[in-house]
């Protein structure tokens, strides 16, 4: 289920429980609305309220931090892909067929992840076959070098070959991978609930009230959509941007 999804449940239930609050408050006894009941309500929804606003720090910083590494991650590879194009050049005009397998990957991991992007200019390139370090590294493990700098550009193009692997079985490893506890997840929208039904259950029924209660159901709803965007970075309305690679590749060949 996409995030917006997700996001449209939770704003749906906060709601629901507000609209079921009001319709239960019109149906219970004047003694159980005293305000000596109001007063203790509101002593259990204050420490609710502070749990909930705990935990939904939590997460907003949890995911922000797990949004945050993908986007190091991902620069960090840019930047060897680079370096590894350098080194190859370096190497001599052995290295031409080495160095345009690596454009192509770059311009396939672009087409892949950013479709939206897409440049009929390099539509050529996604045909070929999916981008394979190993191969690559033979490739370079192949090369025959003629003297010592020779030699220390084959050397460090298989270690910067490495690091790359590396680097992108981590930010695989990271877009599989959740940030979000789903016993967090499911008690803060618990609490939100329950929050939002107690609301309902004192408030006043009139449309100001009930206009607020909306928005503010909306706001939290935005909050959650906002957690779930930012754990999930490769989809969705906050993507991980494709500027480190563009740049690479308008780098790579020269």
């Amino acid at each position: 289920m996409s995030s917006f999804a997700l996001s449209l449940f939770a704003f749906a239930c906060i709601l629901g429980c507000t609209l079921i609050g009001m319709v239960v408050s019109a149906r219970l006894p004047a003694h159980h609305l005293s305000d000596g009941s109001k007063d203790t309500v509101k002593l259990g929804t204050a420490l609710i309220a502070t749990m909930a606003a705990l935990v939904l720090g939590l997460l907003i910083a949890s995911a922000k931090n797990h949004y945050d590494k993908m986007s190091d991650e991902l620069e960090h590879i840019s930047a060897k892909i680079l370096q590894l194009d350098r080194v190859l050049a370096a190497y001599g005009p052995e290295t031409m067929e080495t160095r345009d397998i690596l454009r192509k990957g770059v311009i396939f991991a672009l087409q892949q992840n950013w479709p939206e992007n897409k440049n009929p200019n390099i539509s050529e390139a996604i045909r070929q076959p999916r981008f394979d370090l190993q191969a690559l590294q033979g490739k370079l493990l192949r090369l025959s070098p003629r003297d010592d700098v020779q030699r220390w550009g084959q050397a460090r193009a298989t270690h910067v070959v490495t690091e790359i692997a590396d680097a992108r079985w981590l930010l695989a490893q990271q877009t599989e991978t959740t940030s979000l506890p789903m016993l967090a997840r499911v008690l803060l929208l618990s609490w939100l609930m329950f929050l939002f039904f107690s609301f309902g259950l004192f408030a006043p029924r009139n449309t100001t009230v009930i206009l607020v209660l909306f928005f503010c159901a909306l706001s939290t709803a935005g909050a959650c959509l906002l957690i779930l965007e930012l754990d999930s970075p490769h989809q969705g309305l906050i993507k991980l941007s494709s500027e480190p690679l563009r740049n690479t590749l308008a780098h790579l060949g020269k």
